[in-house]
């Protein structure tokens, strides 16, 4: 059973109370409440410090209200926001990301609030970790170099998540006393230079399953530098991952999705949950509890982050089993893929026949293919408010009926807390943006096997969605790209395409699409094509120079004042 461990540290505009939880290593007896300079004075407090910041990874220290704002998974500010998903639900329950999805955020947002508390308090405890760490009196010094290195990639971490969000932010690290620094100074320098001590002191394995790794350094800090569009020392980073022989795609695609099948092969880095541990669900992907089916199926609540049309449509393809490319990020050659919209739940319907990626149907749920082992999806009977949120299900959160009490929460409000961890980092993640750096370098033969070898597991008709006679769900079909890639353009768009298949629903889209500089062109035709479903979509739009990050909060705007000015400048627009 896990523990937290209870620290009192600074409080202030960036920093909070920390209360540690998490999995594995996070098996520690609890500390109770004890003042952080006795914590600080020996090894196992200085480490309880450490793990304190990686408790913050959950998401669960943003609350302010709600945790959802905060959840790891970004399924707001990622996916909702970047055309994966709807918000769900009906239009009175969470109305505050209503505006996240329409880009008319204000500073005022409660979810962004509580985003900048998560990373700011992971920042401060990754910090107080690294005082207790230069402190030390009875440690050697591997053992310090380790746990500094670790720190150093939390602090990395925290830090990148929120330069995706805001990217004029500020940069904190243990030396600074007087915390209001300002945000005019690019952050990304410091931030490469914690991913680089990571990379460098970090080891391949650790003995406590949840622990950063050299390859999940790489990984984040070759991601990093594709932020910044420095692609080949990109290609560096993953290429050691990679070449490290230590991970794999696993055998099926919804492994990673599956609490009973985690921790394996694929996972660089992953966020460790767990369940039925006494902490009433806490431990248990809090920031994701809403995520799930309405008043049937698996958690029994509550309908949002439902996906979109335009994520359904992308899955079909074409007589090679190839997405249709021609017709990127909209509408395939078809139009819509049929649905089960306005048909109640004792009417007649028949799932479209279409050639699919069977990855639609690990990814969605739809009426008429099962759902798991809970039977078929049975339509509107599991959603909310289909004219409002649509007719799909997510599915990568859900758990099996099977293990319903086991890795999911057997009490509380909802079912829906489970012991299933996000993976901040996968290794099919990973080979993408390798292929990706490999385009933007010239290495486009280089980028095509990359892209195969996650589609040929797609391709595996033993992961197949399956009917009780054993037979696929739906036409499904997979195909390779067999031909040369010579033309950037066309690699660049097929790399990018397989992104959105392989990876939806976790969080990327958006960052994607500003990393990409196709936010404003791909998000105002989804609109245009949306607002014909979802008639709360109409008039929204993208802007570019504006709408590619958040408002930073109010809030912290307000407390950075120094001398009764200001410190913090508000991104534009806002």
């Amino acid at each position: 059973m896990k523990n937290k461990a209870k620290i009192l540290v600074m409080s202030g505009l960036l920093l909070g109370v920390a209360t540690a939880c998490g999995d594995q290593f996070f098996d520690k007896k609890p500390y109770g409440s004890v003042n952080e300079s006795l914590l600080s004075a020996n090894t196992k407090g200085a480490d309880a410090l450490l793990i304190a910041a990686y408790s913050e990874l959950d998401g669960y220290g943003g609350w302010n209200g709600n945790p959802w704002g905060a959840g790891v998974s970004n399924w707001t500010y990622g996916s909702i926001a970047g055309g994966d998903a709807y918000k769900g639900s009906e239009a009175n329950d969470q109305p505050i990301i209503t505006p996240i999805e329409r880009h008319e955020s204000d500073a005022l947002n409660e979810y962004l609030d509580g985003k900048w508390r998560l990373v700011y308090d992971g920042v401060s405890r990754a910090n107080r970790a690294l005082v207790a760490l230069k402190n030390l009196k009875d440690a050697n010094a591997d053992f310090i170099k380790l746990r500094t290195a670790e720190a150093r990639f939390l602090r990395g971490y925290y830090h990148l998540e929120a330069k995706k969000l805001w990217k004029n932010i500020p940069y904190i690290d243990e030396t600074i006393t007087e915390f209001r620094v300002g945000n005019k100074a690019d952050a990304w320098p410091k931030i490469n230079e914690d991913f680089a001590f990571a990379v460098a002191n970090l080891p391949l394995s650790q003995p406590e399953v949840g622990r950063a790794t050299k390859g999940a350094a790489q990984a984040l800090y070759g991601k990093a530098l594709m932020y910044q569009g420095k692609y080949a020392d990109a290609k560096t980073q993953f290429d050691g991952v990679i070449s490290s022989g230590k991970y794999k795609l696993a055998g099926g695609f919804f492994d990673n999705f599956n609490a009973d099948t985690k921790n394996n092969s694929e996972s660089v880095f992953a966020v460790q949950q767990s369940v039925n541990d006494g902490t009433e669900g806490d431990n248990g992907n809090v920031g994701d509890v809403l995520a799930f089916t309405h008043n049937g199926g698996p958690g029994g609540c509550c309908g949002f982050h439902q996906p979109s049309q335009d994520l359904a449509n992308s899955y079909r393809v074409d007589k090679d089993g190839l997405p249709f490319l021609e017709t990127f990020y909209t509408p395939g050659a078809k139009g819509n893929l049929a649905t089960d919209q306005g048909i109640a739940i004792d009417g007649k319907y028949t799932p479209p026949t279409d050639d699919l990626d069977p990855r639609i149907d690990m990814t969605l749920g739809r009426r008429g293919i099962p759902y798991l082992d809970w039977g078929n999806h049975p339509g509107v009977g599991w959603v909310r408010d289909q004219a409002y949120g649509g007719p799909f299900s997510p599915k990568k959160t859900a758990y099996f009926k099977a293990r319903e009490g086991v890795t999911s929460s057997a009490s509380g409000w909802t079912k829906g807390y489970t012991a299933n961890n996000f993976n901040i980092i996968r290794y099919a993640d990973l080979i993408l943006m390798a292929a990706e750096a490999e385009v933007e370098t010239g290495g486009l033969e280089k980028a095509r096997a990359y892209v195969n070898e996650v589609r040929q597991r797609a391709s595996n008709p033993k992961a197949f969605v399956t009917t009780p006679d054993g037979k696929p769900a739906a036409n499904y079909k997979v195909g390779t790209y067999t031909a040369a890639w010579t033309n950037a353009e066309t690699a660049r768009t097929a790399v990018r395409y397989e992104r959105r298949l392989e990876l939806a629903m976790e969080g990327h889209r958006f960052f994607d699409l500003v990393r990409w500089g196709v936010a404003e062109r791909v998000k105002n035709a989804y609109f245009a094509n949306e607002s014909k479903l979802r008639s709360y979509l109409n008039g929204a739009s993208f802007k570019t120079g504006q709408d590619e990050y958040y408002p930073i909060p109010k809030k912290a705007v307000t407390l950075s004042a120094k001398d009764g000015v200001e410190t913090l400048v508000q991104n534009p627009g806002y």
